[in-house]
């Protein structure tokens, strides 16, 4: 009979399993290991030696607060020569006999992720995080590219994009899922969740799934319906006061990481962080996967459509200001996260990244949550796919339809050109650059694919509003530098491509506006009663936008909507156009003083320019990044105000804890110059 083994110490050997793992960044304090990879330990046994076939150990590991084998929350197996099943733990002995054992363990490939406990004989027990693991080929989130994995799972920063369709904005964002503390929120949120508080036993057995645990995400990321993180808030849509519209919080503009809201809902019993809006989602959502082990990238897609009534039309009914009176909404960007699976409950060729937006729109199974649906599935027009295929088809494909309203009450449908789901944006892989991932959305317009894509979605009436104006056209123009406290010039241009001449009334209007593409007041308007076009003529119509007519009406992004509308008195034929511009916010200049290196204090100087006409009080500098400035935001404010031209300037103090390339994001703010965004790459050296 086999001698069971006396355990009397144990070495976890955190750091070296952390490295080999890709977790040493959490810490090296205790064990966080990937599944289907092996782990070691070292045990002194309290006396006699391990031999081969005359020596036993059975280990029990579980997870959850009624481990069970039924769910696979517990597993039993004894130490043997070593297993070929990757859905099953084994222990493997890997040291030569003697009373100092090396003990190899391998969970499970499609073992939950969460917090386990291991059992060896009947003396040792061990505590250990188990995450998902994308360099495992036995793993449901396996990716099969180094450089993608870098930057999908370990990188800690990047880029988010938001602007307009011509001006794309980069954001730049601290992840920082690897900082002090931020796994812990993590499998916090997982433990919050509904379903893990109706079932934990269940709920928990879920998390061998990448679906289920990325489906959970996105409803806890917001706080619609349960106890979710960000509180969301959008001042125009809500309708709420110009004043103070984010009285108790912070504005969305202001986070410039995931680490701040993420300690924040910790620290305050899981009340929700105020406030956030798309991108804050998607940001957070993305660090919370990343930590996890799932890739992640954030997505923005432009002209995005709100469908609200799934019939993948959106109808936008005008007044002569260009104010929409319909429910249906088209948003200038809205940003989602992709996440990276197989999907073993559809077809294989929809195995990879997964549209997944936690920003609460619609419910979904009752549920403020969307995805994961195949971003192939969308493509294709697979509207029966799980999950929320529709809602997201509609955002990149849906069809606008626009009408004015006349006098009398009546609307009349209009010939316009908008275009929804285009420029899809993300960063690159291994740099800063924007990637235009819009061909792995939708084919080619005008495309047989597309033309196909469209029957199976039953969206032929798509096809079929494509129209063009039978002879007039109407476009805007605008300069290429816009910055934000100048006066410039906007121009509607009408164009006569018949043989005939044309009168015409044109109207042309500015206002600020909403990403979400809510109109607020007015910055400039003309009506031109009589616009005279000969046959191959065009007309110019300049529109002037003053500061001062502007300044008070802006939103936080920056947005003016330019509505031109062009009436043909001869055939009663109305063309309709818009486009959103953006004002050029400064830029920020940062200097970095010292030479970059672990554990040595550095300084930032960092400088912006007042381009606005008025002085600057209560200006405030902020930075953080991961692994600079050890998980916090440090703030730096001026006493002085900051007059018309002159520099705001500081030097801030941080100290980086690791190596390596990290993103310095800063942050300034004002009375009249909010929330200016500006990053530095810094590479610390050893």
């Amino acid at each position: 009979m086999a001698q069971a083994l006396d355990i009397a110490t144990w070495d976890l050997e955190c750091e070296f399993n952390n490295t080999d793992h890709r977790t040493e960044l959490n810490g090296m304090d205790r064990l966080i290991v990937r599944r289907g990879q092996p782990f070691s330990i070292k045990l002194k046994l309290r006396y006699g030696e391990y031999q081969a076939g005359l020596s036993s150990l059975t280990c029990i590991a579980e997870t959850g607060p009624s481990p069970s084998d039924q769910y696979g929350t517990r597993a039993v197996f004894d130490v043997a020569a070593g297993s070929d099943n990757p859905s099953a733990w084994s222990a493997t002995v890997t040291s030569p006999p003697g009373n100092v054992v090396a003990l190899s363990i391998c969970p499970a490939a499609d073992a939950p992720i969460g917090r386990w406990t291991l059992t060896l004989g009947g003396s040792c027990r061990i505590d250990f995080i188990l995450l998902f693991n994308p360099w495992c080929s036995g793993d449901s989130v396996y990716m099969d590219n180094e450089e993608y994995l870098k930057e999908y799972v370990l990188s800690q920063d990047g880029i988010i994009y938001r602007g307009t369709l011509e001006q794309i904005l980069p954001f730049p964002w601290n992840f920082g899922q690897f900082e002090y503390g931020i796994l812990d929120v993590c499998l916090k949120i997982l433990d919050t969740n509904p379903k893990y508080l109706r079932n934990p036993g269940k709920d928990c057995s879920g998390r061998r799934n990448p679906i289920y645990v990325s489906r959970v995400l996105s409803a806890m990321v917001n706080c619609n319906g349960d106890a979710g993180v960000v509180l969301g808030r959008w001042p125009a849509l809500d309708k709420l006061s110009s004043d103070n519209p984010y009285e108790g919080g912070e504005s969305p503009m202001s986070w410039k990481g995931s680490v701040d809201i993420l300690l924040n809902w910790d620290s305050s019993s899981c009340s929700p962080v105020r406030y956030g809006q798309c991108w804050v989602f998607a940001a957070v959502a993305c660090s919370v996967s990343r930590a996890l082990g799932i890739p992640c990238r954030v997505v923005t897609n432009y002209i995005s459509a709100h469908d609200t009534n799934r019939n993948l039309l959106i109808e936008y009914f005008y007044d002569e200001n260009g104010r929409n009176h319909g429910r249906d909404m088209i948003w200038t960007f809205h940003c989602w996260v992709e996440n990276w699976m197989t999907r073993p409950d559809l077809k294989p060729e929809y195995d990879g990244w997964q549209v997944v937006d936690p920003t609460p729109q619609e419910k979904s199974e009752g549920v403020y949550c969307c995805g994961p649906v195949s971003v192939k599935a969308v493509k294709e027009g697979e509207l029966a796919t799980k999950y929320d295929a529709p809602f997201v088809f509609a955002e990149v494909n849906a069809d606008k339809v626009d009408y004015i309203r006349q006098a009398d009450g009546s609307n009349k449908k209009m010939t316009s050109f908008t275009g929804v789901g285009q420029k899809i944006s993300t960063k690159s892989v291994g740099n800063d650059r924007r990637e235009d991932i819009t061909h792995l959305y939708k084919y080619p317009e005008g495309s047989e694919e597309e033309r196909e894509t469209f029957r199976k979605a039953d969206h032929l009436n798509k096809l079929l509003h494509r129209q063009e104006s039978q002879g007039l056209k109407l476009a805007i123009e605008v300069a290429a530098e816009k910055r934000k406290g100048c006066d410039f010039d906007v121009i509607a241009v009408a164009s006569n491509s018949t043989t005939s001449e044309k009168k015409c009334r044109l109207l042309f209007s500015s206002m600020a506006v909403s990403y979400t593409g809510v109109v607020k007041d007015n910055c400039g308007f003309k009506d031109l009663l009589n616009v005279e076009l000969p046959p191959g003529g065009e007309r110019r119509v300049p529109l002037r936008l003053n500061y001062s007519k502007y300044c008070d009406a802006l939103t936080e992004d920056n947005l003016i909507r330019l509505a031109a509308l062009l009436v043909d008195y001869s055939t009663k034929e109305t063309i309709f156009t818009l486009r959103d511009i953006v004002l050029d916010n400064p830029e920020i200049k940062v200097r970095i003083l010292g030479e970059p290196k672990q554990n040595r204090k550095l300084a930032a100087e960092i400088t912006v320019q007042n381009p606005l006409p008025v002085p600057l009080s209560n200006c405030c500098f902020s930075i953080e990044g991961a692994n600079l400035t050890g998980g916090k935001t440090i703030k730096e404010r001026l006493e002085s105000t900051v007059e018309p031209g002159e520099d705001a300037k500081v030097k801030i103090y941080f100290k980086p804890n690791h190596s390596g390339l990290r993103k310095l994001v800063v942050d300034f703010n004002s009375s009249k110059l909010c929330h200016v965004k500006g990053y530095k790459n810094v590479i610390i050296g050893k």
